[in-house]
């Protein structure tokens, strides 16, 4: 089994909340260390001992312990906005990571609650501590079909935003100045100044010369 294909089984055990306690920038990063061998598989609060003991039948080790120093297992949670003291900063929405709160710069935003995967991203850079993390109610577990949806969102999300990269630096270039043109202007600057400084050069001399010619 090559490693991407390990990569791939790995993945598909993690719940996909993409919520980062792990260490690593979403599930994929931590099924690639793992691969690698630079993570252990107790690392996913979110998967609590099943996914350990999943991870651990697939790769054939013993399992262990969840290390608790990357968090503690609960219940599933969605974020809720206060939208009486959201300010429209998009700062929350920049930070889901399945693009599950819509909303607009300076206009009140909201959680799609069926979207969220309790990943608890948007919390900390909300600068009116707006937001909190309440339990699914009624109660209910993460599901793998939750996972499935949860990571087709995050694909979605990587890929919108990597268009937008591409978009702005297209925009970029456009407004940007031909290479040659550029390269004209640049060699063209010395001999315009150089100009621009026998012009003042000449226009003194001249106003010398009326000077000189008007004294008694």
């Amino acid at each position: 089994m090559s490693a991407t294909e390990l990569a791939d089984r790995i993945d598909a055990l993690l719940p996909q909340t993409q919520c980062r306690q792990c260490g690593f920038d979403g599930c994929r990063p931590y099924a690639q260390a793992i691969t690698g061998g630079e993570a252990d598989i107790n690392r996913c609060p979110p998967g609590d001992d099943a996914g350990i003991q999943a991870l651990a039948a697939l790769l054939g080790r013993p399992a262990k312990p969840l290390d608790t120093s990357r968090g503690q297992p609960g219940p599933l949670k969605v974020a809720v906005i206060d939208e009486r003291h959201c300010i429209g900063c998009t700062l929350c929405i920049q930070a889901c990571p399945v693009d599950a709160i819509v909303g607009a710069n300076k206009r009140m935003h909201t959680v799609l609650p069926d979207w969220c995967t309790g990943c608890d991203l948007c919390v900390a850079p909300c600068p009116v501590d707006c937001i909190a993390m309440v339990p699914v109610a009624p109660p209910r577990a993460w599901t793998r079909q939750d996972a499935d949806t949860a990571r087709r969102r995050h694909r979605a999300r990587a890929e919108r935003l990597e268009d937008e990269r591409l978009q702005r630096e297209a925009r970029l270039a456009a407004r940007a100045p031909a290479p040659a043109a550029a390269a004209c202007a640049q060699a063209a600057a010395p001999a315009a100044e150089a100009r621009k400084r026998a012009a003042i050069e000449n226009a003194l001399a001249r106003a010398r010369e009326r000077r000189q010619r008007v004294r008694p």
